[in-house]
């Protein structure tokens, strides 16, 4: 049985199935979101919500990854002190076969085009 300290640190996600594309593109249409999950799709790997320098507040940050992880954009699980973020790849292209990349794709050509990435 699992100790109530350790299972108050579970974060809840959406099972595959309840994953929806308009969550997806509603979590994807924000600049700060978008950043996280590029940077994420660019790192392959689990990243702290400690790695990421967004120009806004801790808490609108915090906002951010709910965002992110209630839509099932992301996976986000306590390591230590240490909360860790992961694309879940694998889902979303089981789920909707290309659209991560595209997305990703766009975004890289426009970050390009605005000079910004």
């Amino acid at each position: 049985m699992t100790s109530p300290a350790v299972s108050s640190r579970a974060l809840p996600h959406p099972e595959r199935g309840e994953i929806r594309l308009e969550g997806i593109l509603h979590a994807l249409s924000d600049p700060m979101r978008l950043q996280i999950v590029r940077e994420l799709a660019a790192v392959g790997d689990e990243l702290s919500c400690s790695h990421f320098d967004l120009p806004v507040t801790k808490s609108t940050t915090t906002h951010h990854f709910r965002v992110l992880r209630e839509s099932g954009v992301i996976r986000q699980v306590y390591r230590g002190t240490a909360k860790m973020n992961g694309l879940r790849r694998d889902d979303l292209d089981d789920l909707f076969p290309g659209l991560l990349d595209a997305l990703l794709g766009a975004a890289g050509r426009q970050a390009v085009r605005l000079g910004s990435g």
